[in-house]
């Protein structure tokens, strides 16, 4: 059993995946328009719900919960290459991809998740080893995106990376030693933008199965950005290129 909470995260599940939501669990007493309207889709959707305390609540979730959580037996399609290929050749556009080589924050990846929604991004991919999974922390970050952008756990990165080429996806890594900067890259085809861990950046053979590497201009004393700040950039580059 999972926990999914949020006004955001628990909206989304209510219109994505209803019947994975055993109950929800509402703040005794909150009758503003936000929950109105949420009570009205729980109704709506069949999903059985039960009000208790405020204290109660907190009991149940570690973080701020905004006076709603939901018992789920499952939130998310389970990704694997087989069904990542199959996505990315039936596209018929050009893909973006996000790769997060190592993010193993979790507010990190809930908000680069975000940021991958807000983007059109076809699916995010991650190592299974040395990385974030989506626990309750990524989902309430991410606002509801989890639900939505499809998550691909892999073995082998360095393999996925390959099966992408494969299928003409460049891609682009980013690196602070880098000779290009973002905004000269050619991000308007088949992508993917490859982000490094927080602080250690990218693995040295994630490096290599790079076609280019590129980086953010930084004019001032902090030589680099947040993870998830540098990915919504990177990201919105490619949208802009892409208008």
């Amino acid at each position: 059993m999972e926990q999914v909470y949020g006004i955001h995260a628990v909206d989304t599940l209510l219109r994505r995946e209803p019947g994975s939501i055993q109950c929800l669990w509402v703040q005794a007493g909150r009758q503003d328009k936000r929950m109105s309207a949420l009570l009205d889709l729980a109704a709506n959707q069949g999903v059985a719900v039960h009000t208790i305390a405020r204290a109660d609540l907190d009991q149940k979730v570690p973080g701020r919960h905004q006076g709603v959580i939901a018992d789920v037996h499952r939130t998310t399609r389970q990704w694997d290459e087989a069904a990542l290929y199959q996505l990315l050749d039936d596209l018929g556009r050009p893909a973006l991809v996000l790769v997060l080589d190592g993010v193993t924050d979790p507010h990190n990846l809930g908000a680069c998740l975000r940021s991958a929604d807000a983007a059109g991004v076809d699916a995010v991919i991650v190592p299974k080893d040395k990385s974030a999974d989506l626990n309750p922390t990524v989902r309430k970050v991410a606002c509801g995106a989890a639900e939505v952008v499809p998550f691909v756990r892999v073995t082998n990165l360095a393999r996925t990376l390959e099966g992408l080429k494969e299928r003409g996806i460049w891609l682009y890594g980013t690196a602070g030693e880098a000779d290009t900067l973002l905004y000269d890259a050619d991000l308007s085809g088949p992508v993917a933008i490859v982000m490094g861990a927080e602080g250690a950046g990218l693995r040295r053979l994630t490096r290599e199965k790079c076609d280019h590497l590129v980086k953010l201009p930084m004019a001032g004393e902090v030589s680099s950005l947040n993870v998830s700040v540098a990915t919504g950039i990177c990201l919105f580059e490619a949208v802009r290129q892409r208008q």
